[in-house]
């Protein structure tokens, strides 16, 4: 009915009936008029009901929040004339869920605000001389959006001169007060306080954190937002985005009058991301009702205040696949903080990233959502938070979002995500191998029975891995040898300490096919070096093969006519023994 599509309290409008999905598109103009758009206009009533003189929503990367700014552009902002894409947005919006939400009251507000908007998405140079230079940039082109000023008799000479100086690129000492000045500018000239929407305000920062100009950008953004949204007589409000909320004394130290919203928080938790309910009206719409169950599996498990939500580029990008699972949001820029999380890992660490790959596995850490960039290698736990930030960790315990000392259980989401753990696990343990040709063959040698083979392979692991791990107790080798039978060809993940037969097997791991592969369980042991027992590996192999074995440690495993190969593997230093026998 007049391009909307409705199930329950879900709204999908598609202007064009095209059923064309807006892969890549944040514009949320182009994105109504030529696309499918799931209705989440409600987020300008939650942002106009606030109250708030500064929000800042933190969420994940492809999450919605370039496209949600874009809406509140297009609902809020009076059209400028120097703004070639500047329109009357009434048939876009009315018909969403906004427009007659509370008997149409929201619509005193439509266009009825200068707004300024910058997006700081191309803002990651290497260095801060050229971030500096695309940050003034965007101002610069911010300027020219509202080139009125320039002639506006409301405003002074001197203030007309300031705009046409900006425009022309010569802003520079004083750009830290250049948002404040366009707001008081726009307040002159139209009678009406300024809205300020800022895109991905932490992009400078994470490049900044990455490239060595950390302290000279989190300087300009702080004196740059401070004088304008706090204090500000010519603001009405402001919406920020980003992945992080950089707090502390850094970037927000000085604006006590910021609302935040993070992924624990309730207010406008459906707002970003998909619910059950629109992909479910989604795959309904795209005729594709039974492929809903699969997006579930793959997409879905996030928890957002109180709402379960979808990733949204991931489920747009299925749709539009023809409902192939992949991983769609992992290849869309650098998963960073995750291969860093891998590359540094402790004992610890890795025992807890083996505790989370495991099917409904959690591993309890407290949250600190005001997280500053180098805390992640000098705090513990910081990684953690940013982890949950970056999207690849979600909770349930969305309680006291800002209890920094509550443990809350964290998981991996979804199959996706699962998936870009389990390629950073092999990444990193081909590395320590020492070539991927080494891990092919160590994994063909346990696979076929080699126990010869899986000795060299092994002991030539050892030999590269000295600098990654510290071997010096039994512990550490585990942690190793469950990190190589990582990705192993027609294998599930391997699985470590559970409870079979007649006691706790070291590593087992499950074939795909039991006819055609046998599982696989490995029995570790470790003799510190100049003992006894380091001389002999060999008897100490048996021994643990003879466990394994005589344990059966096997059962429950899903075996077939491969059947089971046990394992008795001996290390001490770099010297390795190994031993195997067919049941």
């Amino acid at each position: 009915e007049n391009g909307v599509f409705r199930k329950g309290n879900v709204r999908i409008s598609d202007l064009t009936g095209r059923k064309m999905l807006p892969i890549g598109n944040s514009n949320f103009i182009t994105v109504v008029e030529n696309s499918v758009f799931i209705d989440k206009s409600m987020l300008v009533a939650d942002v106009l009901d606030s109250g708030a003189v500064a929000t800042l929503f933190c969420r994940p990367r492809r999450f919605g929040k370039s496209l949600n700014l874009s809406m509140l552009q297009s609902f809020l902002e009076i059209p400028s004339p120097n703004d070639p894409s500047a329109m009357d947005t009434t048939p876009l919006f009315q018909n969403l869920a906004v427009w007659d939400a509370e008997g149409g009251r929201y619509q005193e507000y439509f266009q009825a605000y200068p707004v300024v908007r910058i997006s700081f998405n191309d803002a990651k140079q290497l260095a801060w001389d050229e971030a500096s230079a695309a940050i003034r940039g965007n101002i610069s082109v911010e300027y020219e959006r509202h080139a009125y000023l320039a002639q506006s008799d409301r405003i002074s000479d001197t203030e007309r001169a300031y705009v046409a100086t900006i425009m022309e690129g010569r802003l520079s000492t004083d750009m830290g007060r250049s948002l404040l000045n366009l707001c008081r500018l726009l307040f002159k000239h139209h009678g009406r306080r300024a809205v300020v929407l800022i895109d991905e305000y932490d992009a400078p920062v994470m490049a900044g954190y990455t490239y060595g100009y950390y302290q000279e950008v989190v300087a300009f953004l702080k004196g740059w937002l401070t004088g304008a949204l706090k204090d500000n007589n010519a603001l009405a409000f402001a919406v920020l985005t980003g992945v992080q909320r950089i707090t502390k004394e850094s970037i927000f130290s000085d604006l006590n009058n910021l609302k935040v919203s993070t992924a624990l928080n309730v207010v406008s938790d459906e707002r970003y991301g998909f619910t059950d309910d629109e992909v479910d009206a989604l795959a309904e719409y795209l005729d594709v009702p039974d492929d809903a169950g699969k997006a579930r599996k793959w997409y879905d498990g996030y928890r957002f205040g109180g709402v379960d939500v979808y990733n949204p580029w991931s489920v747009l990008n299925f749709f539009d696949s023809g409902c192939v699972a992949d991983v769609y949001w992992g290849n869309t820029s650098s998963n960073s903080v995750l291969g860093e999380m891998v590359r540094c890992a402790d004992d610890r660490t890795w025992e807890r990233l083996y505790t989370l790959m495991k099917p409904e596995g959690t591993v309890s850490e407290s949250l600190d959502l005001g997280v500053v960039f180098p805390d992640a290698g000098i705090r513990s736990g910081a990684l953690w938070s940013m982890l949950y930030l970056a999207g690849y960790l979600t909770t349930e315990d969305t309680e006291l979002p800002n209890n920094t000392r509550r443990e809350r259980p964290l998981r991996i989401p979804n199959a996706e995500i699962r998936e870009l753990f389990r390629a950073e696990i092999v990444d990193r343990f081909s590395e320590v191998s020492g070539n991927g040709g080494r891990l092919v063959e160590l994994h063909r040698a346990l696979t076929e029975g080699e126990a010869d083979v899986a000795t060299e392979e092994f002991k030539g692991v050892l030999y590269e891995s000295a600098s990654c791990f510290d071997l010096t107790r039994e512990n550490s080798y585990h942690m190793l040898v469950l990190g190589l039978l990582f990705g192993m060809c027609g294998y599930e993940d391997p699985i470590s300490n559970r409870e079979a037969g007649k006691g706790r097997f070291d590593v087992r791991v499950q074939p795909i096919d039991p006819d055609r592969r046998p599982v696989i369980v490995l029995e570790l042991k470790y003799a510190r070096p100049d003992t006894p027992k380091a001389e002999n590996l060999d008897e100490l192999a048996r021994a643990a093969l003879a466990q394994a074995r005589d344990r059966v440690y096997g059962v429950g495993a899903h075996s077939g006519r491969a059947g089971t190969l046990f394992w008795g593997v001996a290390v001490s230093g770099k010297n390795v023994a190994c031993v195997c026998e067919e049941a």
